[in-house]
Protein backbone atom coordinates (compact mmCIF):
# COMPACT_ATOMS: atom_id res chain seq x y z
CA UNK A 1 0.00 0.00 0.00
CA UNK A 2 1.13 3.74 -0.67
CA UNK A 3 0.76 6.47 0.59
CA UNK A 4 -0.19 9.60 -1.33
CA UNK A 5 1.29 13.07 -0.70
CA UNK A 6 -0.90 14.46 -3.29
CA UNK A 7 -0.71 18.66 -4.43
CA UNK A 8 -4.47 19.91 -4.23
CA UNK A 9 -3.82 23.04 -6.29
CA UNK A 10 -4.21 26.69 -5.19
CA UNK A 11 -8.20 26.33 -4.41
CA UNK A 12 -10.32 25.97 -7.58
CA UNK A 13 -10.88 22.49 -7.33
CA UNK A 14 -10.58 21.56 -10.92
CA UNK A 15 -6.46 23.55 -10.46
CA UNK A 16 -5.64 19.33 -9.50
CA UNK A 17 -3.94 17.58 -11.40
CA UNK A 18 -4.86 15.11 -14.02
CA UNK A 19 -2.66 12.29 -11.90
CA UNK A 20 -3.66 13.91 -8.69
CA UNK A 21 -7.31 13.29 -9.48
CA UNK A 22 -6.89 9.57 -10.85
CA UNK A 23 -5.51 8.74 -7.50
CA UNK A 24 -7.45 10.82 -5.55
CA UNK A 25 -10.36 8.48 -6.87
CA UNK A 26 -9.05 5.26 -5.38
CA UNK A 27 -7.84 5.87 -1.97
CA UNK A 28 -10.20 5.18 0.16
CA UNK A 29 -8.82 6.59 3.25
CA UNK A 30 -7.94 10.38 2.46
CA UNK A 31 -6.01 13.40 4.94
CA UNK A 32 -7.25 16.84 3.89
CA UNK A 33 -6.98 20.15 5.94
CA UNK A 34 -9.89 21.59 5.72
CA UNK A 35 -9.18 24.72 6.21
CA UNK A 36 -7.25 24.83 2.85
CA UNK A 37 -8.52 22.46 0.64
CA UNK A 38 -11.67 23.26 -1.29
CA UNK A 39 -14.49 20.90 0.01
CA UNK A 40 -15.08 19.50 -3.97
CA UNK A 41 -12.15 17.73 -4.17
CA UNK A 42 -13.88 15.48 -1.59
CA UNK A 43 -16.30 14.60 -4.19
CA UNK A 44 -13.69 12.29 -5.79
CA UNK A 45 -13.31 10.04 -3.47
CA UNK A 46 -14.67 6.88 -3.61
CA UNK A 47 -17.97 6.72 -1.48
CA UNK A 48 -16.94 4.44 1.03
CA UNK A 49 -13.93 6.56 1.60
CA UNK A 50 -12.70 7.36 5.13
CA UNK A 51 -12.15 11.30 4.86
CA UNK A 52 -10.14 12.68 7.70
CA UNK A 53 -9.52 16.15 8.64
CA UNK A 54 -6.23 16.92 10.05
CA UNK A 55 -6.69 21.13 10.12
CA UNK A 56 -6.81 20.85 13.79
CA UNK A 57 -4.72 17.50 14.13
CA UNK A 58 -1.15 17.31 15.55
CA UNK A 59 1.47 15.45 13.51
CA UNK A 60 1.22 12.13 15.81
CA UNK A 61 -2.14 11.91 15.28
CA UNK A 62 -2.29 12.59 11.80
CA UNK A 63 0.41 9.88 11.42
CA UNK A 64 -1.70 7.55 14.02
CA UNK A 65 -4.28 7.92 11.32
CA UNK A 66 -1.91 7.00 8.15
CA UNK A 67 -1.04 4.04 9.80
CA UNK A 68 -4.59 2.68 10.63
CA UNK A 69 -5.42 2.91 6.89
CA UNK A 70 -1.87 1.35 5.97
CA UNK A 71 -2.42 -1.76 7.91
CA UNK A 72 -6.14 -1.80 6.95
CA UNK A 73 -4.26 -2.03 3.05
CA UNK A 74 -5.65 0.94 2.21
CA UNK A 75 -3.87 3.52 0.03
CA UNK A 76 -3.97 7.11 1.56
CA UNK A 77 -4.29 10.40 -0.18
CA UNK A 78 -2.78 12.92 2.18
CA UNK A 79 -4.08 16.54 -0.25
CA UNK A 80 -1.96 19.05 0.60
CA UNK A 81 -2.43 22.73 -0.86
CA UNK A 82 -0.61 24.10 -3.72
CA UNK A 83 2.16 21.94 -4.28
CA UNK A 84 3.89 19.89 -2.10
CA UNK A 85 7.23 21.32 -2.64
CA UNK A 86 6.35 24.78 -0.92
CA UNK A 87 5.46 24.85 2.46
CA UNK A 88 3.48 21.83 2.94
CA UNK A 89 5.21 20.75 6.47
CA UNK A 90 5.62 17.16 4.23
CA UNK A 91 8.92 16.61 5.09
CA UNK A 92 8.19 15.38 9.16
CA UNK A 93 5.47 13.02 8.17
CA UNK A 94 7.55 11.58 5.44
CA UNK A 95 10.57 11.31 8.03
CA UNK A 96 7.86 9.38 10.57
CA UNK A 97 6.46 7.39 7.86
CA UNK A 98 9.58 5.98 6.56
CA UNK A 99 10.66 5.51 10.31
CA UNK A 100 7.43 3.12 10.14
CA UNK A 101 8.36 1.21 6.76
CA UNK A 102 5.76 3.07 5.11
CA UNK A 103 6.33 4.05 1.43
CA UNK A 104 5.37 7.69 0.48
CA UNK A 105 5.38 8.96 -3.57
CA UNK A 106 4.70 12.82 -3.85
CA UNK A 107 2.51 13.83 -6.70
CA UNK A 108 2.93 17.54 -7.60
CA UNK A 109 0.73 20.34 -7.86
CA UNK A 110 -0.17 23.65 -9.28
CA UNK A 111 1.50 26.27 -6.88
CA UNK A 112 0.40 29.50 -5.22
CA UNK A 113 2.21 31.78 -6.91
CA UNK A 114 1.45 30.25 -10.41
CA UNK A 115 -1.87 30.98 -9.23
CA UNK A 116 -1.47 34.15 -8.70
CA UNK A 117 0.42 35.24 -11.80
CA UNK A 118 -1.75 33.41 -13.85
CA UNK A 119 -4.75 35.88 -11.81
CA UNK A 120 -2.67 38.70 -12.66
CA UNK A 121 -1.78 37.83 -16.34
CA UNK A 122 1.39 38.49 -15.71
CA UNK A 123 5.24 36.86 -16.88
CA UNK A 124 7.04 37.02 -13.81
CA UNK A 125 10.75 36.47 -16.11
CA UNK A 126 10.60 39.29 -18.89
CA UNK A 127 13.29 39.93 -20.73
CA UNK A 128 15.62 43.02 -20.10
CA UNK A 129 13.82 43.25 -17.00
CA UNK A 130 14.25 40.11 -14.38
CA UNK A 131 14.80 36.38 -15.29
CA UNK A 132 15.11 35.30 -11.54
CA UNK A 133 12.04 34.43 -8.92
CA UNK A 134 12.47 34.38 -5.63
CA UNK A 135 9.99 32.60 -3.05
CA UNK A 136 10.27 33.14 0.19
CA UNK A 137 8.73 34.13 3.36
CA UNK A 138 8.99 36.02 6.51
CA UNK A 139 9.67 35.04 10.27
CA UNK A 140 6.13 34.36 12.35
CA UNK A 141 5.83 33.20 15.58
CA UNK A 142 5.24 29.44 14.27
CA UNK A 143 8.38 28.95 12.35
CA UNK A 144 11.88 31.45 12.29
CA UNK A 145 13.72 31.69 9.28
CA UNK A 146 17.07 30.47 9.07
CA UNK A 147 20.77 32.35 9.08
CA UNK A 148 21.62 34.07 5.82
CA UNK A 149 17.30 33.95 4.91
CA UNK A 150 16.41 37.06 6.36
CA UNK A 151 14.52 39.14 3.82
CA UNK A 152 16.32 42.11 4.63
CA UNK A 153 19.95 39.46 3.42
CA UNK A 154 17.73 38.28 0.43
CA UNK A 155 16.31 41.87 -0.65
CA UNK A 156 19.83 42.50 -1.73
CA UNK A 157 19.63 40.57 -4.52
CA UNK A 158 16.96 42.73 -6.09
CA UNK A 159 14.96 40.14 -7.82
CA UNK A 160 11.61 39.29 -7.90
CA UNK A 161 10.06 38.25 -4.96
CA UNK A 162 7.08 35.98 -4.55
CA UNK A 163 6.19 36.27 -0.78
CA UNK A 164 4.19 33.32 0.79
CA UNK A 165 2.69 33.60 4.46
CA UNK A 166 3.49 37.16 4.89
CA UNK A 167 0.31 39.26 4.48
CA UNK A 168 0.03 39.91 8.00
CA UNK A 169 3.95 41.45 8.24
CA UNK A 170 3.24 43.96 5.19
CA UNK A 171 4.86 46.88 7.40
CA UNK A 172 7.99 44.43 7.88
CA UNK A 173 8.31 43.57 4.25
CA UNK A 174 8.52 47.52 3.18
CA UNK A 175 10.86 48.27 5.92
CA UNK A 176 13.17 45.53 4.64
CA UNK A 177 12.44 45.97 1.00
CA UNK A 178 12.68 50.13 0.22
CA UNK A 179 16.14 50.24 0.55
CA UNK A 180 16.91 47.92 -2.59
CA UNK A 181 13.56 48.19 -4.08
CA UNK A 182 12.41 51.94 -3.54
CA UNK A 183 8.84 53.11 -1.89
CA UNK A 184 7.72 52.86 -6.11
CA UNK A 185 8.54 50.09 -6.85
CA UNK A 186 5.23 48.26 -7.92
CA UNK A 187 4.00 44.95 -5.75
CA UNK A 188 0.96 42.96 -6.41
CA UNK A 189 -1.19 40.75 -4.11
CA UNK A 190 -2.86 37.96 -4.85
CA UNK A 191 -5.16 36.25 -1.98
CA UNK A 192 -7.33 33.13 -2.43
CA UNK A 193 -5.70 32.84 -5.65
CA UNK A 194 -8.21 31.07 -8.27
CA UNK A 195 -11.28 31.12 -5.89
CA UNK A 196 -14.57 32.69 -5.71
CA UNK A 197 -13.15 35.11 -2.96
CA UNK A 198 -10.21 35.81 -5.08
CA UNK A 199 -8.87 39.50 -3.60
CA UNK A 200 -6.09 41.27 -6.67
CA UNK A 201 -4.54 44.55 -5.07
CA UNK A 202 -2.01 46.40 -6.89
CA UNK A 203 -0.32 49.27 -5.19
CA UNK A 204 3.51 51.16 -4.95
CA UNK A 205 5.40 48.84 -2.28
CA UNK A 206 5.69 52.06 0.20
CA UNK A 207 1.55 51.60 0.39
CA UNK A 208 1.75 47.82 0.36
CA UNK A 209 0.35 47.92 4.44
CA UNK A 210 -2.36 50.33 4.36
CA UNK A 211 -3.70 49.15 0.95
CA UNK A 212 -3.83 45.35 2.70
CA UNK A 213 -5.38 46.59 5.97
CA UNK A 214 -8.21 48.41 3.66
CA UNK A 215 -8.64 45.12 1.91
CA UNK A 216 -8.81 42.97 4.44
CA UNK A 217 -5.93 40.73 3.25
CA UNK A 218 -4.24 39.14 6.54
CA UNK A 219 -3.74 35.58 5.39
CA UNK A 220 -4.12 33.21 2.20
CA UNK A 221 -1.89 35.41 -0.04
CA UNK A 222 0.98 35.84 -2.65
CA UNK A 223 2.85 39.10 -1.91
CA UNK A 224 4.84 39.56 -5.45
CA UNK A 225 7.67 42.55 -5.35
CA UNK A 226 9.46 43.74 -8.45
CA UNK A 227 9.78 45.73 -11.74
CA UNK A 228 8.71 42.60 -14.23
CA UNK A 229 5.01 43.51 -12.49
CA UNK A 230 4.53 47.39 -14.75
CA UNK A 231 7.16 46.91 -17.50
CA UNK A 232 4.76 49.18 -20.21
CA UNK A 233 7.39 51.86 -19.19
CA UNK A 234 10.32 50.11 -18.64
CA UNK A 235 12.96 51.49 -20.69
CA UNK A 236 15.19 47.78 -20.52
CA UNK A 237 12.24 45.69 -21.51
CA UNK A 238 13.04 43.41 -25.03
CA UNK A 239 11.88 40.64 -26.76
CA UNK A 240 12.30 37.33 -26.34
CA UNK A 241 14.86 35.51 -28.38
CA UNK A 242 11.94 32.64 -28.66
CA UNK A 243 10.49 34.77 -31.61
CA UNK A 244 13.53 36.38 -32.90
CA UNK A 245 14.62 36.59 -36.00
CA UNK A 246 18.01 35.39 -35.23
CA UNK A 247 16.80 32.37 -34.00
CA UNK A 248 14.50 31.82 -37.00
CA UNK A 249 17.68 32.38 -39.25
CA UNK A 250 19.73 29.94 -36.57
CA UNK A 251 16.89 27.17 -36.88
CA UNK A 252 16.62 27.38 -40.62
CA UNK A 253 20.20 27.29 -40.68
CA UNK A 254 19.93 24.16 -39.10
CA UNK A 255 17.56 22.69 -40.60
CA UNK A 256 19.11 22.94 -44.03
CA UNK A 257 22.20 21.15 -42.46
CA UNK A 258 20.12 18.89 -41.86
CA UNK A 259 18.60 17.95 -44.98
CA UNK A 260 21.45 18.36 -46.40
CA UNK A 261 23.39 15.61 -44.50
CA UNK A 262 26.27 18.21 -43.71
Amino acid sequence: MTVYVIGAGPGAADLITLRGAAILERCRTCLYAGSLVPAELLDRCPEDAVLIDTARMPLDEIIEHIVVAHDAGHDVARLHSGDPSLYSAMTEQRRELAARGIGVEVVPGVPAFAAAAASLGTELTVPGVGQSLLITRVSTLSTDMPDGEHLEELAATGVTIALHLAAHRAAAIVAALTPHYGTDCPTATVAFASRDNEQIVRCPLGRLPDELTRHGITKTAVIFVGRVLDTAEHPTVTDSYLYSHARMTKLRSDSERHTDGR
